[in-house]
């Protein structure tokens, strides 16, 4: 071999070696998306993003108890993205903290619960009572305004502080007369026989608006393109679990650790989403004038930027 064309032989393997060892790099480093989601049916979405992923991504789930803690993941950036009530978003967004709705995640999959042989069949019958309600969240923005419905307030009733998680135990050991809950909980109540339905509380101007996917401003300002890719995979997931109900209620019960009875019986009472429209944003607004007549937030937040439809419109065409 000449010396020239040997030099070239030699410098094009080189490049071709050093070709190979970073495409073998890059794919041992996919981008890793950390998303944030509460441990609860209508909070399952995440966990079929797998499947939807485009090559060289990967998702790692982070699951939350509280609201706050997944509203508070995101403000600070220990997760990319994360889904968590409504209220909780709110509540960062009054506070000046950095957080943006970018979509829907899901309606519905709450309910009051009361004891099955308890003398409560409706909101009314909850005076004097003990009731479970999670501080902070969209359940209690809700029921406030339930109560207010029917002429009562928070002080008709005693309210306690438990996770929607503690609640259904709760009200099978007899601690509380009443809850109101998130999904499995009143489908684990009504499941293990426990509990009855007093109302799913759907017909408050807030309607059946319930979680939200959320991100941090920083965010959209340095890869909007990340948030086009992680909406088009969370509108793939959420319309495939909620055309395949086996898939749904087989990764809830293996993601929350329930029976697959109480998952079923919870099942019909969630619509995960992805989509942002007037009525969304109608209802968001009601809900924040909510919060702050409840004194629950200060002042509402901006919502020209608070809440961002932006990207939702860019996917809805795909």
């Amino acid at each position: 071999m000449h010396n020239s064309s040997r030099r070239d032989f030699l410098r094009l393997a080189t490049i071709a070696t050093a070709l190979a060892s970073t495409s073998m790099t890059a794919l041992a480093q996919d981008r890793v998306i950390k998303v944030g989601t509460l441990k609860l049916i209508h909070g399952i979405t995440p966990y079929f993003y797998e499947k939807f992923l485009p090559a060289g991504m990967k998702v790692e789930v982070i699951p939350f108890e509280s609201p706050t803690d997944g509203k508070n993941a995101v403000a600070t950036g220990s997760v990319d993205f994360g889904i968590y009530g409504l209220a909780a978003a709110t509540l960062g967004g009054a506070n000046g903290e950095p957080i943006v709705v970018i979509g829907a995640a899901c309606n519905r999959g709450m309910a009051v619960v009361a004891g099955k042989d308890a003398p409560i069949n409706s909101i009314k019958d909850l005076k004097g009572k003990k009731v479970a309600i999670w501080p902070g969240s969209t359940q209690e923005v809700v029921i406030l305004d339930r109560l207010s419905a029917e002429g009562m307030t928070i002080n008709d009733i005693q309210s306690v502080r438990v996770s929607f998680s503690d609640m259904a135990p709760a009200l099978a050991r007899g601690d509380i007369d009443a809850y109101v809950g998130a999904e499995p909980g009143p489908g684990i109540s009504l499941a293990n026989g426990v509990g009855k339905i007093i109302e799913y509380p759907y017909t408050t101007p807030t309607g059946s608006l319930n979680m939200v996917l959320t991100t941090r401003r920083e965010m959209i300002a340095k890869d909007p393109e990340l948030i086009r890719t992680l909406l088009k995979i969370h509108r793939k997931a959420s319309e495939y679990a909620m055309s395949d109900r086996e898939a749904f209620v087989a990764m809830a019960a293996q993601k929350l650790g329930q029976q697959k009875p109480s998952i079923e019986k919870a099942a019909p009472n969630v619509e995960l989403t992805w989509k942002i429209d007037d009525l969304f944003l109608k209802q968001a607004e009601y809900y924040g004038s909510q919060m702050l007549s409840k004194k629950q937030i200060r002042q509402l937040p901006d919502y020209k930027t608070f809440i961002d439809p932006s990207f939702v419109k860019s996917v809805e065409g795909t």
